[in-house]
């Protein structure tokens, strides 16, 4: 399929690296509004530059949506009315009424989108994934060492918003309640927040965000009735406690405990975490989904979900501070 990068600034170049380095597209060229940007990559990549999106829509088959947020909504529009299929970096747009906006285009125009919400594919959550989950308390943390890159939108919409729509894929249950709260330090916007997030089934996930941070953290903490289970998506790692009531068929690797309601036994597992680069795993799924007109892995509606739930966090923050 013929794709076309819109935005090749770090996380564009990355993905026009990978574009080109898979045999399921044919990189016809990019956009990018920083013309010096844009004669650099042209220069390093040897893939044509266009001047404009529109023409470069009109060239392809898919757009990848890497620019900053709030052009995402103006050329995947573009791009939907033109029947492109869209890859859309997070978050999906800039605001809920935008995305609604997308959704109704798509009613017309049937076309595959999704939303590149790459801690999907992170291999360490796809191991998880094989494990039974059911979550009853969840703690999340991710943080990163400030840069200025991402600025643009709140550390909500930045790295909150990854595990958001983790969260989300995890509990089978409706958002029942919010409570946030937020600090801008060094931006107009929030740099560090954390939210308390109550679910319709009594789950409830504590989460924190901070771009400010002296060292670099993404790990998401899972416990359930029978079992805790730990996420390092920087590490790429798994951490899996297992309670049973009947001894395992392995029992050199258990341990007993007497509770009040008898002998149970405790395992910890390190579940293989096969080695994969997430974002061509994505890019990869969604060329798939779109040759064998399946289903996407993150579609709009996912997309749209964690956004709603990033601005009912953003509105407390505001509430909070005023």
């Amino acid at each position: 399929m013929k794709i076309g990068i819109a935005g090749v600034g770090h996380l564009g170049k990355i993905h026009l690296k990978l574009a080109l380095a898979s045999d399921r597209f044919d990189v016809v060229g990019f956009f990018d509004a920083d013309a010096k940007n844009a004669a650099q990559v042209e220069k390093d990549f040897g893939v044509s530059r266009y001047d404009n999106f529109e023409s470069l829509v009109d060239a392809v088959d898919v757009i990848d949506i890497v620019t900053p947020t709030p052009f995402h909504a103006k050329i995947a529009a573009i791009a939907i009315q033109k029947n492109k299929h869209v890859f859309i970096e997070k978050p999906v747009t800039q605001t809920v009424a935008e995305a609604k906006m997308l959704m109704e285009l798509l009613v017309h125009h049937p076309v595959k989108l999704q939303v590149g919400h790459v801690e999907r594919f992170n291999p360490a959550y796809l191991a998880v994934k094989e494990h039974k989950v059911s979550p009853l308390f969840i703690e999340a943390h991710r943080l990163a060492m400030y840069n200025p890159r991402g600025t643009d939108v709140s550390v909500v919409h930045d790295l909150m918003i990854h595990d958001l729509d983790i969260l989300l894929d995890l509990v089978d249950s409706e958002v029942k309640e919010v409570h946030a709260n937020g600090v801008s330090i060094v931006s107009p916007t929030p740099d560090i927040c954390n939210a308390r997030i109550v679910f319709e089934n009594g789950c409830v996930a504590n989460v924190t965000a901070s771009r400010i941070s002296m060292k670099n953290m993404r790990k998401v903490r899972l416990f359930q009735n029978d079992a805790y289970l730990s996420i390092d998506f920087l590490d790429k790692s798994v951490e899996i406690i297992q309670l049973y009531d009947k001894k395992p068929a392995n029992p050199d690797h258990a341990m007993s405990l007497d509770t009040k309601t008898g002998k149970k036994w405790l395992t910890m597992e390190m579940p293989e975490v096969k080695s994969v680069n997430s974002i061509l795993m994505e890019l990869e799924t969604f060329a798939e989904a779109i040759q064998k007109d399946t289903q996407v892995d993150v579609d709009l509606v996912a997309g749209m979900k964690a956004l709603v739930l990033a601005e009912k966090i953003s509105k407390q923050i505001k509430q909070q501070r005023n």
